[in-house]
Protein backbone atom coordinates (compact mmCIF):
# COMPACT_ATOMS: atom_id res chain seq x y z
CA UNK A 1 0.00 0.00 0.00
CA UNK A 2 1.34 3.84 -0.67
CA UNK A 3 1.67 6.77 0.71
CA UNK A 4 -1.85 7.93 -1.05
CA UNK A 5 -3.76 5.06 -0.66
CA UNK A 6 -2.74 5.16 3.65
CA UNK A 7 -3.44 8.57 3.56
CA UNK A 8 -6.87 8.14 1.95
CA UNK A 9 -8.09 5.28 3.77
CA UNK A 10 -6.88 7.54 6.95
CA UNK A 11 -9.64 10.31 5.57
CA UNK A 12 -12.37 7.69 5.06
CA UNK A 13 -15.18 7.66 7.96
CA UNK A 14 -15.97 4.49 9.67
CA UNK A 15 -18.26 2.44 8.75
CA UNK A 16 -21.62 2.96 10.86
CA UNK A 17 -23.00 0.65 12.70
CA UNK A 18 -25.78 -1.59 12.01
CA UNK A 19 -27.75 -0.14 14.83
CA UNK A 20 -27.20 3.37 13.08
CA UNK A 21 -27.91 3.04 9.50
CA UNK A 22 -29.91 1.06 7.03
CA UNK A 23 -28.06 -1.73 4.73
CA UNK A 24 -27.97 -0.31 1.46
CA UNK A 25 -29.74 -3.65 0.11
CA UNK A 26 -32.41 -2.86 2.07
CA UNK A 27 -35.78 -1.03 1.02
CA UNK A 28 -38.86 0.83 3.11
CA UNK A 29 -41.11 -2.45 1.86
CA UNK A 30 -38.76 -4.71 3.53
CA UNK A 31 -38.83 -2.47 6.69
CA UNK A 32 -42.37 -2.27 6.85
CA UNK A 33 -42.94 -5.84 6.41
CA UNK A 34 -40.34 -7.28 8.85
CA UNK A 35 -42.01 -4.56 11.14
CA UNK A 36 -45.11 -6.13 10.50
CA UNK A 37 -44.12 -9.78 11.35
CA UNK A 38 -42.56 -8.81 14.75
CA UNK A 39 -45.96 -8.64 15.88
CA UNK A 40 -47.10 -12.52 16.55
CA UNK A 41 -51.08 -10.96 16.58
CA UNK A 42 -51.18 -9.38 13.85
CA UNK A 43 -49.35 -12.19 11.92
CA UNK A 44 -52.17 -14.59 13.14
CA UNK A 45 -55.08 -11.90 12.40
CA UNK A 46 -53.28 -12.11 8.61
CA UNK A 47 -53.24 -16.25 8.59
CA UNK A 48 -56.73 -16.24 10.01
CA UNK A 49 -58.15 -13.52 7.64
CA UNK A 50 -56.59 -15.08 4.58
CA UNK A 51 -58.14 -18.63 5.74
CA UNK A 52 -61.77 -16.89 5.81
CA UNK A 53 -61.35 -14.99 2.60
CA UNK A 54 -60.13 -18.20 0.85
CA UNK A 55 -63.00 -20.20 2.28
CA UNK A 56 -65.29 -17.93 0.80
CA UNK A 57 -63.96 -17.79 -2.44
CA UNK A 58 -63.87 -21.50 -2.40
CA UNK A 59 -67.61 -21.67 -1.31
CA UNK A 60 -68.78 -23.46 -4.29
CA UNK A 61 -66.03 -26.27 -4.00
CA UNK A 62 -66.29 -26.07 -0.29
CA UNK A 63 -70.04 -26.40 0.50
CA UNK A 64 -71.53 -29.64 0.78
CA UNK A 65 -74.80 -28.38 0.54
CA UNK A 66 -76.71 -26.32 -1.91
CA UNK A 67 -76.56 -23.12 0.94
CA UNK A 68 -80.51 -22.48 0.03
CA UNK A 69 -81.82 -25.90 -0.02
CA UNK A 70 -84.39 -26.89 2.46
CA UNK A 71 -85.22 -30.25 4.46
CA UNK A 72 -87.98 -30.40 6.50
CA UNK A 73 -86.41 -33.99 7.91
CA UNK A 74 -83.30 -31.77 8.64
CA UNK A 75 -84.41 -28.93 10.72
CA UNK A 76 -82.63 -27.62 13.53
CA UNK A 77 -80.85 -30.84 13.18
CA UNK A 78 -77.20 -31.07 15.26
CA UNK A 79 -73.91 -30.93 13.84
CA UNK A 80 -73.43 -34.41 12.24
CA UNK A 81 -71.71 -36.03 9.62
CA UNK A 82 -74.17 -35.02 7.33
CA UNK A 83 -74.57 -31.82 8.50
CA UNK A 84 -70.93 -30.69 9.80
CA UNK A 85 -72.52 -27.66 11.78
CA UNK A 86 -76.18 -28.48 12.18
CA UNK A 87 -78.96 -27.15 9.83
CA UNK A 88 -81.08 -24.15 10.43
CA UNK A 89 -84.59 -23.85 11.18
CA UNK A 90 -85.73 -24.43 7.59
CA UNK A 91 -83.54 -27.54 7.19
CA UNK A 92 -80.68 -25.82 5.67
CA UNK A 93 -76.70 -26.11 6.24
CA UNK A 94 -74.71 -24.04 8.28
CA UNK A 95 -72.15 -25.02 7.16
CA UNK A 96 -72.69 -24.26 3.68
CA UNK A 97 -74.38 -21.13 4.71
CA UNK A 98 -71.97 -19.47 6.41
CA UNK A 99 -69.74 -19.92 3.78
CA UNK A 100 -71.90 -18.36 1.25
CA UNK A 101 -72.34 -15.52 4.16
CA UNK A 102 -68.62 -14.79 4.19
CA UNK A 103 -68.83 -13.65 0.58
CA UNK A 104 -71.55 -11.58 1.09
CA UNK A 105 -70.25 -9.96 4.72
CA UNK A 106 -66.78 -9.65 3.17
CA UNK A 107 -67.61 -8.33 -0.18
CA UNK A 108 -69.89 -5.35 1.85
CA UNK A 109 -67.04 -4.46 4.36
CA UNK A 110 -64.38 -4.37 1.54
CA UNK A 111 -66.75 -2.36 -1.16
CA UNK A 112 -68.23 -0.28 1.50
CA UNK A 113 -64.32 0.83 2.80
CA UNK A 114 -62.80 1.31 -0.66
CA UNK A 115 -66.07 3.85 -1.08
CA UNK A 116 -65.60 5.65 2.62
CA UNK A 117 -61.75 5.72 1.76
CA UNK A 118 -61.89 7.13 -1.76
CA UNK A 119 -64.48 10.13 -0.67
CA UNK A 120 -62.59 10.69 2.26
CA UNK A 121 -58.87 11.28 0.80
CA UNK A 122 -60.13 13.17 -1.97
CA UNK A 123 -62.05 15.87 0.46
CA UNK A 124 -59.09 15.27 2.88
CA UNK A 125 -56.52 15.72 0.07
CA UNK A 126 -58.48 18.73 -1.33
CA UNK A 127 -58.69 20.26 1.92
CA UNK A 128 -55.49 20.13 3.71
CA UNK A 129 -53.41 20.65 0.30
CA UNK A 130 -55.58 24.31 -0.66
CA UNK A 131 -56.41 25.45 2.69
CA UNK A 132 -57.86 28.95 3.61
CA UNK A 133 -61.95 29.04 2.41
CA UNK A 134 -61.91 25.41 0.56
CA UNK A 135 -61.03 23.95 3.82
CA UNK A 136 -63.00 25.80 6.20
CA UNK A 137 -65.85 24.50 3.98
CA UNK A 138 -65.33 21.25 3.47
CA UNK A 139 -64.34 20.72 7.20
CA UNK A 140 -67.55 21.99 8.09
CA UNK A 141 -69.46 19.91 5.85
CA UNK A 142 -67.63 17.48 8.00
CA UNK A 143 -68.72 18.39 10.90
CA UNK A 144 -72.46 18.32 10.10
CA UNK A 145 -72.32 14.58 9.00
CA UNK A 146 -70.31 13.86 12.38
CA UNK A 147 -72.96 15.71 14.50
CA UNK A 148 -76.18 13.57 13.00
CA UNK A 149 -76.54 10.53 14.97
CA UNK A 150 -74.97 8.09 12.16
CA UNK A 151 -77.02 4.86 13.21
CA UNK A 152 -80.70 6.12 13.17
CA UNK A 153 -79.89 7.93 9.83
CA UNK A 154 -78.72 4.85 8.59
CA UNK A 155 -81.76 3.05 9.66
CA UNK A 156 -83.62 5.97 8.34
CA UNK A 157 -82.44 5.60 4.92
CA UNK A 158 -82.18 1.66 5.10
CA UNK A 159 -86.04 2.05 5.80
CA UNK A 160 -86.65 4.18 3.05
CA UNK A 161 -84.65 2.29 0.55
CA UNK A 162 -84.36 -1.82 -0.53
CA UNK A 163 -81.87 -2.77 1.63
CA UNK A 164 -79.73 -4.43 -1.03
CA UNK A 165 -76.01 -4.99 -0.98
CA UNK A 166 -75.56 -1.82 -3.40
CA UNK A 167 -77.13 0.33 -1.19
CA UNK A 168 -75.96 -0.57 2.06
CA UNK A 169 -72.44 -0.13 0.43
CA UNK A 170 -73.55 3.33 -0.82
CA UNK A 171 -74.89 4.64 2.72
CA UNK A 172 -71.99 3.56 4.52
CA UNK A 173 -69.52 5.18 1.76
CA UNK A 174 -71.54 8.23 2.06
CA UNK A 175 -71.72 8.10 6.18
CA UNK A 176 -68.07 6.77 7.39
CA UNK A 177 -65.45 8.92 5.21
CA UNK A 178 -64.98 11.97 7.39
CA UNK A 179 -62.40 9.89 9.53
CA UNK A 180 -60.39 9.47 6.85
CA UNK A 181 -61.17 12.78 5.31
CA UNK A 182 -59.36 14.40 9.20
CA UNK A 183 -56.62 12.00 9.04
CA UNK A 184 -55.38 13.14 5.52
CA UNK A 185 -56.00 16.83 5.81
CA UNK A 186 -53.95 16.57 8.95
CA UNK A 187 -51.34 14.57 6.73
CA UNK A 188 -51.26 17.30 4.22
CA UNK A 189 -51.45 20.31 6.60
CA UNK A 190 -47.54 18.63 7.99
CA UNK A 191 -46.35 17.53 4.12
CA UNK A 192 -47.43 20.67 2.10
CA UNK A 193 -44.51 23.06 3.34
CA UNK A 194 -41.69 20.40 3.02
CA UNK A 195 -39.13 20.82 0.80
CA UNK A 196 -39.82 18.15 -1.72
CA UNK A 197 -43.85 19.89 -2.09
CA UNK A 198 -41.64 23.36 -2.40
CA UNK A 199 -39.45 21.85 -4.86
CA UNK A 200 -42.41 20.33 -6.93
CA UNK A 201 -44.47 23.73 -7.12
CA UNK A 202 -41.18 25.54 -8.11
CA UNK A 203 -40.75 23.26 -11.07
CA UNK A 204 -44.17 23.88 -11.90
CA UNK A 205 -45.66 20.24 -11.39
CA UNK A 206 -49.54 20.57 -11.92
CA UNK A 207 -51.66 20.83 -8.36
CA UNK A 208 -53.07 17.36 -9.03
CA UNK A 209 -49.57 15.54 -9.89
CA UNK A 210 -48.21 17.40 -6.45
CA UNK A 211 -51.21 16.13 -4.55
CA UNK A 212 -51.10 11.95 -5.30
CA UNK A 213 -47.82 12.06 -7.22
CA UNK A 214 -45.94 13.67 -4.37
CA UNK A 215 -47.64 14.16 -1.21
CA UNK A 216 -50.54 11.50 -0.71
CA UNK A 217 -47.53 8.37 -1.05
CA UNK A 218 -45.86 10.03 1.86
CA UNK A 219 -49.40 9.98 3.76
CA UNK A 220 -50.76 6.96 3.07
CA UNK A 221 -50.05 5.08 6.51
CA UNK A 222 -52.52 6.10 8.48
CA UNK A 223 -54.97 5.43 5.57
CA UNK A 224 -54.18 1.59 5.09
CA UNK A 225 -54.49 1.86 9.12
CA UNK A 226 -57.96 3.29 9.12
CA UNK A 227 -59.00 1.31 6.29
CA UNK A 228 -58.16 -1.76 7.56
CA UNK A 229 -60.10 -1.25 10.48
CA UNK A 230 -63.17 -0.10 8.83
CA UNK A 231 -63.61 -2.99 6.87
CA UNK A 232 -64.62 -4.51 10.42
CA UNK A 233 -66.65 -1.75 11.56
CA UNK A 234 -68.73 -2.25 8.00
CA UNK A 235 -69.33 -6.11 9.05
CA UNK A 236 -70.36 -5.36 11.66
CA UNK A 237 -72.70 -2.53 10.79
CA UNK A 238 -74.18 -4.98 8.06
CA UNK A 239 -74.37 -7.42 10.18
CA UNK A 240 -76.21 -5.12 13.04
CA UNK A 241 -78.63 -4.02 10.33
CA UNK A 242 -79.32 -7.50 9.12
CA UNK A 243 -79.85 -8.54 12.92
CA UNK A 244 -82.74 -5.58 13.05
CA UNK A 245 -83.92 -6.49 9.68
CA UNK A 246 -83.05 -3.86 7.70
CA UNK A 247 -79.93 -5.76 6.05
CA UNK A 248 -79.65 -7.88 3.11
CA UNK A 249 -82.85 -9.77 3.01
CA UNK A 250 -82.91 -13.89 2.66
CA UNK A 251 -82.18 -16.23 0.73
CA UNK A 252 -79.35 -14.04 0.76
CA UNK A 253 -77.38 -15.46 3.21
CA UNK A 254 -75.24 -12.92 5.44
CA UNK A 255 -73.56 -13.48 8.86
CA UNK A 256 -76.01 -10.84 10.25
CA UNK A 257 -79.19 -12.35 8.65
CA UNK A 258 -78.57 -15.98 9.99
CA UNK A 259 -78.20 -14.40 13.38
CA UNK A 260 -81.68 -12.39 12.28
CA UNK A 261 -83.09 -16.25 11.57
CA UNK A 262 -82.33 -17.53 15.00
CA UNK A 263 -83.23 -15.10 17.48
CA UNK A 264 -86.05 -17.09 19.27
CA UNK A 265 -85.47 -18.60 22.53
CA UNK A 266 -86.37 -21.85 21.82
CA UNK A 267 -83.88 -22.01 19.21
CA UNK A 268 -81.53 -20.25 21.76
CA UNK A 269 -82.14 -22.97 24.41
CA UNK A 270 -82.63 -26.30 22.04
CA UNK A 271 -80.45 -25.43 19.18
CA UNK A 272 -77.13 -23.40 20.61
CA UNK A 273 -74.79 -24.18 17.42
CA UNK A 274 -77.29 -22.38 15.00
CA UNK A 275 -76.93 -18.42 16.32
CA UNK A 276 -73.40 -19.34 17.78
CA UNK A 277 -71.10 -20.53 14.39
CA UNK A 278 -72.16 -17.14 12.39
CA UNK A 279 -71.78 -15.19 15.78
CA UNK A 280 -68.45 -16.59 15.75
CA UNK A 281 -67.36 -15.84 12.46
CA UNK A 282 -68.33 -11.91 12.73
CA UNK A 283 -66.10 -11.94 16.28
CA UNK A 284 -63.09 -13.73 14.78
CA UNK A 285 -63.15 -11.86 11.62
CA UNK A 286 -63.63 -8.08 13.32
CA UNK A 287 -60.97 -9.16 16.01
CA UNK A 288 -58.55 -10.35 13.33
CA UNK A 289 -58.80 -7.32 11.27
CA UNK A 290 -58.16 -5.12 13.94
CA UNK A 291 -55.00 -7.30 15.02
CA UNK A 292 -53.81 -6.68 11.42
CA UNK A 293 -54.96 -2.78 11.75
CA UNK A 294 -52.66 -2.56 14.91
CA UNK A 295 -49.44 -4.22 13.42
CA UNK A 296 -50.08 -2.14 10.43
CA UNK A 297 -50.19 0.98 12.13
CA UNK A 298 -47.38 0.02 14.10
CA UNK A 299 -44.83 -1.29 10.97
CA UNK A 300 -45.95 1.93 9.33
CA UNK A 301 -45.15 4.23 12.58
CA UNK A 302 -42.44 6.97 11.28
CA UNK A 303 -40.07 5.90 14.14
CA UNK A 304 -39.88 2.95 13.13
CA UNK A 305 -36.87 3.78 11.13
CA UNK A 306 -35.15 4.70 14.52
CA UNK A 307 -35.33 1.65 16.24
Amino acid sequence: MNTNEMKQKAKSPPPASGAETLSEHESMFRIITKKFFQNKLAVLGLIILLVIISSAVLAPWLATHDPNAQSLTDRLAPPSADNWLGADHLGRDIYSRILYAGQMSLWVGFAAMLSATTIGVVIGSIAGFFGGWVDAVLMRIVDIIISFPSIFLLITIISVFRPAPSMLIVVFGLLSWTTTARLVRSEFLSFKEREFVLAARTLGLPTRRIIFGHILPNAIGPVIVAATLAIGMFIIAESTLSFLGLGISPPTATWGNMLSDSQDLTIFLTAWYYPFFPGLMIFITVLSFNFVGDGLRDALDPRVMEK
